[in-house]
């Protein structure tokens, strides 16, 4: 190359075919696979009675009427903050089960590696395990190539049109909206989203793969925060395993390790990588690795364990021949200590929040222009516009009062009496008129606190918010 050539920044992706595996991990990862596709596919299709005028789907983000259902909770828009909290505490679980055990998220329930090994699971049943894989790979196109190709492809394509499905039966009623994708009377936008994310499914789970942990995910890069030599994470014991050979029956065998460098632990990667050369950003520490290698150990009679959970912090422990630390030794420190309290902590605020809500709820917001009004009688009027929620399953009346001077009166509009009825789990705008006779506000008050109050005739309840009547006095 000369001097003046420049060195390309990018290199061909080179395909991975991982081999079928079994053991513990494999298992957990097939049962976790199963668990999270099974809750992602079916809960659209879960009914709930809410009463007569309420959805009936359990899990519903209803955004027409801007409310988010949840079998028997129901969050308003002004509620966002229980969906804030649930995010916070998401984001604080990620981190605490990073420190303690390392990237297990991205190794068993992340969405690209479920997706990816439904997507895995499929090849392997059409093209056959990893040899018969990689020969297709080389082989020219011909009659069989192309069938395998093409079915494999139509197999990952319902993959993607069911899960594009799935996530738009989350806006709306399931049952109803499924009619309509059949007979064509669906709203455009639902056929596009579902056109969208079956195409990046195919995508990500089918062709890209490895490449969007590696490449598109930040969370490998953030990960390092987060870890210390204690957590637990896939490690190889190189100490006993190095050095490494195959020829155990050859002379000098006695001093080779116990790694008989068959790559199994390579072969069954979905990463590509060797977990011999130590961490790696590429590791999602799914575990078939460990699998792999115990059926290895298990079959040349040599103790399991040599590719296993470990923490860094007993690897002298290890060389020196004495047995590692406890595991809650490793997970129980301060920094886990500190993410569980705050976890729990928002934890226990939200359910708080969820159990002593009211049943019905009210905000206020004055009218600016003008900010009063002088009748010809000198009565100074402020107006407001309150918004009442009756989150009941029925019809409510609702009272309306002031609170503040004793010369303020109220006057709601439409009707000549201080209540009024509000639809069952609907919101109400009302106008609402404050009214202060000539000469009742003293002279050096322009501004007068007030309170309004709203009772549930019904129940009794009452809430109330605090605004600002304005005057010039006499």
């Amino acid at each position: 190359m000369s001097s003046s050539e420049t060195p390309s920044l990018y290199a061909a992706r080179e395909p991975v075919f991982p081999r079928r595996v079994s053991g513990k991990f494999r298992t957990g990862k097939w049962a976790i696979m199963a668990i999270t596709l099974g809750i992602y596919y079916l809960s659209p299709w879960i009914r709930w009675d809410r009463g007569p005028n309420l959805p009936d789907q359990a899990i519903l983000v209803d955004l027409a009427n801007r409310r988010f259902f949840f079998f028997w909770i129901e969050i308003w828009p002004h509620e966002f903050y229980f969906i804030a909290g649930l995010l916070i505490m998401a984001g604080l679980g990620l981190f605490l089960f990073t420190s303690a055990m390392g990237r297990v998220w991205c190794g068993y329930a992340c969405p690209q590696t479920v997706w990816t090994d439904l997507f895995i699971l499929t090849e392997r049943w059409i093209e056959g395990d990893r040899n018969a894989r990689v020969k297709l790979w080389k082989a020219k196109w011909d009659i069989r190539k192309i069938r395998l190709r093409i079915s494999k492809w139509l197999v990952w394509a319902l993959i993607g049109l069911a899960t594009g499905g799935a996530w738009v039966f989350y806006f709306t009623d399931a049952p109803a909206l499924a009619v309509n994708l059949i007979t064509g009377d669906a709203h455009p936008i639902a056929y596009t989203t579902m056109a969208v994310l079956a195409l990046t499914t195919v995508l990500f789970g089918g062709f890209a793969r490895e490449q969007v942990c590696i490449y598109m995910c930040p969370w490998p890069r953030i990960q390092a925060a987060m870890m210390d030599e204690d957590t637990i994470t896939i490690g190889y014991r190189d100490w006993r395993g190095e050095p490494r050979g195959k020829h155990r029956k050859a002379a000098g065998a006695e001093a080779l390790g116990d790694c008989i460098d068959c790559n199994a632990c390579v072969n069954v990667c979905p990463m590509g990588i060797d977990i011999r050369d130590g961490q790696q950003l590429a590791c999602i520490t799914c575990g078939l690795c460990i699998d792999a290698c115990d059926d290895v150990m298990d079959k040349i009679g040599k103790p399991r364990g040599l590719v296993d959970y470990l923490a860094l912090t007993d690897e002298t422990r290890e060389r020196e021949g004495q047995p590692p630390r406890p595991v809650w030794k490793h997970v129980m420190r301060p920094r886990t200590i500190l993410y569980t309290a705050l976890w729990s902590l928002v934890g226990v605020a939200l359910v708080v929040a969820l159990f002593i809500r009211q049943d019905i709820d009210v905000t206020v917001a004055p009218i600016r222009n003008p900010v009063f009004v002088t009748l010809s009688d000198g009565t100074i009027r402020n107006t407001y516009d309150l918004r009442l929620r009756n989150k009941h399953g029925e019809d409510r009346p609702f009272r309306i009062s002031v609170k503040g001077d004793p010369a303020l009166r109220i006057q709601l509009e439409g009707t000549p009496y201080e209540a009024v009825d509000v639809p069952a789990d609907e919101t109400k705008l009302q106008r609402v008129y404050v009214l202060s006779p000539r000469g009742s506000v003293p002279a050096i008050l322009d501004r007068t606190e007030i309170r309004f109050w709203v009772e549930d005739l019904a129940s009794g309840d009452r809430v109330y918010k605090d605004s600002v009547f304005n005057g010039t006095g006499p």
